[in-house]
């Protein structure tokens, strides 16, 4: 995700915590608490507490504070599970980013289907938790949630016959198209609940500015326009989806066929046919997959 400003922009940036500590407490291989009695609370319960209440109260509420608050504890209890709110903020991103474990949830098994699905999943995401677009993931701690989604998208598309790079771009892409998307509506009710006005209301008040405008001349192509060019029933996010996909489409044709078979892990070190030409001596051949996030 891209970062931005106030209600709509960003105020976090993942892996701003222990990033050791948080991968220990993603992967489960740290250690569990051990001294005092019985745990009352668990790690997955204030992880859910703190989604809870970034979902309701915006991510500026999001403290240890308050997520003890929501679980009725103190808040020195809950850094016996998590040393501080940003590894909390990281494992929150891996949880609500956890797949779906219905296959048909990634569409008919082709890829086009898997993108197009993976495009409308990923604005549901931004829908139900819109806090994830105020936060920076350009660095995103991996979990086992965002590898677990990464790899079953991975497996549907690599049929395509593209290199590993540009497996991993054209994911980057739809991702970036989407949170654009989703930010574009989350202005959108910003804006409704500051100014108190509806769309219809906003659009309507500036009517006879407008007329007056398309009836000087100065704007023959916008005046010939039909009344409803500008209507909300279009589907923008749909029909932008679609010609991104349409572009990709051109792409995997003018490349033709090409053997992408899935990858043996018993056959360490034969060349993989997709993977792309190896990196400059001294850089890394891969690098973690990059959200435009995220968005």
């Amino acid at each position: 995700m891209t970062s931005g400003t106030s209600g709509t922009g960003g105020t976090e940036t993942s892996g701003s915590g222990d990033i050791a500590r948080t991968l220990e407490l993603l992967w489960e291989t740290g250690r569990r608490p051990s001294r005092g009695p019985k745990p009352t609370l668990t790690l997955d319960r204030i992880v859910e507490a703190a989604i809870q209440v970034a979902d309701t109260e915006g991510l500026e509420k999001l403290s240890m504070r308050r997520v003890a608050a929501e679980l009725g504890t103190g808040t020195m209890s809950l850094y016996r599970y998590v040393p501080g709110k940003g590894e909390l903020l990281d494992l929150m991103l891996d949880r609500v980013q956890r797949p779906s474990e219905n296959p048909a949830d990634l569409g008919d098994g082709g890829w086009r289907s898997t993108l197009e699905a993976l495009g409308r999943a990923t604005l549901a995401l931004y829908r139900r938790h819109p806090w994830l677009l105020q936060v920076n993931q350009t660095r995103p701690i991996l979990g086992p949630s965002a590898l677990d989604g990464m790899e079953k998208v991975l497996t549907r598309i690599r049929p395509m016959g593209l290199t590993d790079r540009e497996l991993v771009s054209a994911i980057i892409m739809i991702d970036g198209y989407v949170v654009g998307a989703a930010r574009t509506q989350l202005y959108e009710r910003e804006a409704e609940r500051r100014t108190g006005l509806t769309d219809a209301e906003f659009w309507q008040a500036q009517v006879p500015a407008l007329e007056r405008a398309m009836a000087s001349g100065r704007y023959p192509v916008m005046a010939s326009l039909a009344e409803d060019a500008f209507g909300s029933e279009f589907d923008h996010f749909e029909f932008g989806l679609q010609r991104l996909l349409d572009g990709l489409e051109v792409l995997v044709a003018r490349r033709g066929p090409r053997s992408c078979p899935p990858l043996d892990r018993s056959r360490a070190g034969v060349a993989n046919p997709c993977a792309s030409s190896p990196a400059p001596p001294g850089r890394p051949a891969a690098e973690p997959p990059r959200r435009s996030r995220p968005s």
